[in-house]
């Protein structure tokens, strides 16, 4: 776990939710614990949107302004796969 984000159980989460929104809104966030395994994290709403927006690998490269000749050839043809 990073060094900046807290650690707090649940029902203290739960006690003291005001202060764990303005301490993720000061961007620390903190992750709610239960029973001693991490469940959610609370973060700030623009944190959450920022995280939110990042696009998979998949559709980055997808979205890449490649051309067929942009890759060489594979060396050796395809490899057998012994199945």
């Amino acid at each position: 776990m990073e060094a900046d984000v807290q650690e707090i159980q649940l029902r203290d989460a739960k006690a003291t939710l005001s202060a764990v929104v303005d301490q993720a809104r000061a961007g620390q966030p903190s992750v709610i614990t239960r029973h001693g395994r991490p469940e959610a994290v609370v973060v700030s709403f623009e944190e959450w949107q920022r995280l939110s927006q990042v696009p998979s690998f998949g559709r980055l490269l997808m979205a890449a302004p490649l051309e067929d000749d942009d890759f060489s050839p594979r060396q050796g043809g395809l490899r057998d796969a012994g199945l």
